[in-house]
């Protein structure tokens, strides 16, 4: 038992465990961690948020229209980067696709990924003018990359049995997509799906700050103003939608799991 365990002791293990030491004490001084000033700090924050008390909701009924509005961004970035997530996600699948229209494929999904939806939005507010639609394409181009790449994931890590035996029938590479993957991952993709629309919907509320609709045009106008105690409604507004939405979505989940 000694001799096994002595021989999950590494040179190679060591050599890694090092590799992480060395990058966590070069990440925390490139990110300037200093946790004793945020204590030293603490009487400001608190003094900060006080002001924040007591919500003003006297425009409850406008703040509950935009969050309307940022909720149907959500639905509509999300459904239409799920719908072009299912051939992309394909496409970037090693057990579906050749070596290099795989990497091509992953290397765009990357790049939709790497750039915020701000960035996006305000690409689109430039195409479409300023207004939620410009909020539905930035949020659809950003999770069209993540969902693609989670998607993929998933078609990787299908049982290949079924695959093959509808191949043995003579089918089509589109059939033994259609009765081969799709039914195994189908579950996954909903339970993925519904996760980023909840990113999504939190993802909008902010991407009024420049211009492309929603809530967070309020939430900026506020803040700019210093009218705080109008923050703090939006945001307990926004707090009741996203977990009206995460009780929702959860109950999808388990019944599509």
């Amino acid at each position: 038992m000694l001799e096994r365990e002595g021989k999950l002791v590494t040179n190679n293990r060591i050599f890694f465990l090092l590799a992480i030491v060395g990058v966590l004490i070069f990440s925390y001084i490139q990110g300037e961690l200093n946790f004793p000033l945020l204590f030293q700090s603490g009487g400001n924050m608190v003094e900060y948020t006080r002001s924040y008390f007591p919500p003003d909701f006297s425009d409850w009924k406008y703040y509950l229209s935009e969050t309307i509005i940022t909720i149907s961004m959500g639905i509509w970035g999300t459904l239409m980067a799920a719908i072009a997530a299912v051939p992309l996600s394909i496409l970037a699948s090693n057990n579906m696709c050749v070596p290099w229209i795989v990497q091509s494929t992953r290397r765009l999904l990357d790049a939709m990924r790497a750039i915020n939806e701000i960035v996006f939005a305000l690409i689109f507010v430039v195409a479409v003018g300023l207004g939620p639609f410009a909020g539905v394409l930035a949020l659809f181009v950003h999770t069209a990359g993540t969902l693609g790449k989670l998607f993929s994931e998933a078609v990787e890590a299908i049982d290949p049995g079924p695959v093959e035996g509808i191949r043995a029938t003579g089918a089509s590479h589109i059939q033994e997509i259609i009765f081969g993957v799709l039914p195994q991952v189908l579950p996954l993709w909903t339970s993925f799906t519904l996760y980023r629309f909840e990113s999504n919907v939190r993802s909008a509320s902010v991407l009024g700050i420049v211009g492309a609709g929603g809530i967070g045009v309020s939430l900026y106008q506020s803040f700019g103003s210093f009218e705080y105690q109008k923050v703090c409604a939006i945001l307990i507004i926004l707090i009741i939608a996203t977990g009206t939405i995460d009780l929702l979505s959860a109950k999808v989940r388990a019944w599509l799991i």
